[in-house]
């Protein structure tokens, strides 16, 4: 008998949802100007930094109740968390390799 794991079909609801928003702001932006999409990139950008520096603090803050005793904690929340924050982390820095990687490449076409 399989269980449900409720963190797995919790981040796939989620990764479901970013997806249907991302898709209803591209629908959005192609009837937009390019300064437009470009402040909604900006906006999406920061969001997901913010996002990514709470799981961190998140799972920081849950390590240290953990290793104060906190009898609300456990350790499978905190190794969880961790992962959550270091996947998040391990995303971002990819991110922020392809934003510089296609900077790079623009800098380099020749007007």
């Amino acid at each position: 008998m399989t269980v449900p794991v409720n963190p797995l079909t919790s981040a796939l609801a989620q990764m479901q949802a970013m997806a249907a928003q991302a898709a209803s702001s591209a629908t959005a932006a192609e009837g937009g100007s390019g300064a437009a999409s470009g402040g909604e990139f900006a906006a999406a950008l920061k969001a997901s930094l913010d996002k990514i520096s709470d799981d961190q603090k998140k799972a920081v803050g849950e390590s240290q109740a953990f290793e104060l005793g906190a009898s609300n904690v456990s350790l499978n929340d905190v190794m969880v968390d961790m992962q959550k924050a270091n996947i998040g982390f391990q995303f971002g820095l990819q991110v922020r390799n392809k934003l510089v990687a296609a900077y790079t490449d623009i800098m380099q076409i020749q007007v």
